[in-house]
């Protein structure tokens, strides 16, 4: 790879089935594509369902990537993993085999309708945060510092509790 790989950050979650399976299958995918790799994983949270409380609870979890393709191009490989995995939209915030968000690409900033970075909604989700300042520490130890600051400010924190380590 000529280019110099960057960190992106992406959230996943799953309350349908078996979801650490679908969890585990997607950082396969993710694995298995050309120009991706898994380079830091956080601990698995089981997490109470936002916006539709309705509905089972969520397994979740971030991933750091180093990758060189493009955020757009990672997108994309993303959105494949979740068809692949099964994953239907019937319902906002409804539930699902698998979710993948782009939380952070690197410093890039965009407002694309297709894809918003840094995630429009990360910093209000301690569902997000908890995972994601998780696995920053070894690559962005003061960005970390930061997201964890912020959230200790946080509502929903408690629902959030550690179900498992990979």
């Amino acid at each position: 790879m000529g280019f110099k790989p960057i960190y992106a950050y992406i959230a996943l979650g799953s309350n349908i089935g078996d979801r650490e399976h679908y969890l585990t299958e997607a950082i396969r995918q993710l694995d298995a594509s050309d120009h991706i790799s898994v380079s830091g994983r956080s601990g698995i949270y089981e997490t109470d369902p936002v916006g539709v409380t309705d509905q089972a609870p969520f397994l979740n979890m971030a991933l750091e990537l180093e990758t060189t393709l493009t955020a757009d191009e990672l997108f994309t490989v993303m959105l494949q993993i979740e068809q692949n995995l099964g994953r239907t939209r019937e319902l906002r915030w409804g539930p699902r085999t698998i979710d993948l968000d782009m939380l952070l690409f690197d410093e890039v900033r965009q407002d694309d309708p297709q894809l918003i970075l840094p995630h429009p909604r990360m910093m209000e989700r301690a569902f997000v945060l908890v995972p994601l300042v998780e696995v920053m520490q070894a690559h962005s130890p003061q960005q970390a510092v930061s997201l964890k600051a912020h959230l200790e400010g946080l509502e929903g924190r408690e629902g959030v509790t550690l179900w498992k380590r990979i």
